[in-house]
């Protein structure tokens, strides 16, 4: 018999893998707290926050988180991520290295910011 998929990120994280759940718990608290109107729903298996628009996303994996902002959203940040594996839309978190809550913090602020400036802008 087939498991269910997550329909909500509480499920999504309890569905993940055990070494991930606290980093997965901390990074939801996190973005949570920084768009607290934002509608938080499970796309294309994925934990997402829009309001109305895309503002960012995360997802497990077995050995790490990514965190998915937008192009956008990494670009400022660049010098502070080269610790880190990135791509041109996320940043890749290992389980077994601390979560860099204060850089994804100011990475999702900046991202509400520039989305609430541009209230016309298409979804990306």
């Amino acid at each position: 018999m087939a498991s269910q998929k997550p329909t909500t990120i509480a499920e999504y994280i309890a569905a993940a893998p055990a070494a991930g759940r606290p980093h997965l718990r901390r990074l939801h608290a996190l973005l949570r707290s920084v768009a607290p109107q934002a509608q938080e729903v499970i796309k294309w298996g994925t934990p997402f926050f829009v309001e109305p628009r895309f503002l960012f996303a995360f997802s497990a994996n077995k050995a790490h988180l990514n965190f998915t902002p937008s192009p956008e959203g990494l670009a400022p940040f660049q010098e502070e991520l080269a610790a880190y594996k990135t791509t041109k839309n996320m940043l890749q978190v290992p389980y077994d290295q601390p979560l860099p809550e204060a850089l994804i913090r100011r990475i999702a602020e900046r991202r509400v910011r520039e989305l609430q400036a541009r209230p016309g802008d298409a979804f990306w």
